[in-house]
């Protein structure tokens, strides 16, 4: 979908718009140590990064110990961790951009809602970003299909397309009646992307921009 059919981008918010690695990885690296328990064997690696802590860690801890650890994460990652996100080089641009051309631009994340708002507004981006739609707390959104099904319906938007890093946005956005375009700059495994039926990578927010049919403008 190309900018004459379009009216809504969604954007992932981990691994798309900010790198938050170590603040995600930090802070659950800080809450296996308050449960006093090690790390996996194969250590805390990218694959952790994209769905919600309570679907990765039960396989790794089992469901019980999985939730303790979800807890104390939220808790750390509420105090801290949620700050050591730092906007990916060509993201401001890009948003600014969007927006200049007419484009309703919001959040798809499976982050918890309230902790991407804070993101969204430490950064600056409140003035551009229209809506932030993530997952509660109680976990009434717990995969990506349905976090970009409560932004579409928000937004009442049906020329939308989704912007994401890894194979998750991909699904979520297809559940949903959407193309995808991969954010290549993210946590994607090679191949992931494409694999996962992405309608094309973009390996920089400016290549995302002119995927689209819209060419960088001035906003000077």
């Amino acid at each position: 979908m190309t900018a004459p059919h379009l009216d809504t981008v969604l954007l992932d918010l981990d691994g798309t718009l900010v790198d938050s690695a170590d603040g995600i990885l930090g802070s659950l690296r800080a809450a296996l140590a308050e449960r006093g328990l090690p790390e996996p064997a194969a250590g805390l690696g990218r694959e952790l990064l994209g769905p919600p802590m309570y679907v990765t860690l039960p396989p790794l801890f089992g469901a019980d110990e999985a939730a303790a650890i979800v807890g104390v994460y939220r808790r750390i990652y509420a105090e801290s961790g949620w700050l050591r996100s730092t906007p990916y080089e060509g993201i401001d641009a890009m948003l600014r951009e969007l927006v200049a051309r007419g484009l309703r631009i919001a959040v798809a994340t499976s982050k918890q809602e309230a902790a991407a708002r804070l993101i969204v507004e430490k950064q600056g981006w409140a003035g551009l970003i229209e809506d932030v739609c993530g997952d509660t707390p109680d976990a009434a959104r717990p995969t990506k299909e349905s976090v970009i099904g409560e932004a579409l319906s928000r937004l009442g938007s049906t020329h939308a397309v989704m912007v994401g890093d890894r194979r998750y946005d991909v699904a979520g956005a297809h559940r949903n009646g959407l193309g995808c375009i991969g954010a290549g700059w993210g946590y994607a495994e090679p191949g992931e992307l494409i694999d996962a039926g992405a309608s094309a990578v973009c390996a920089t927010p400016a290549d995302l921009v002119r995927h689209l049919g819209l060419p960088p403008v001035s906003l000077d």
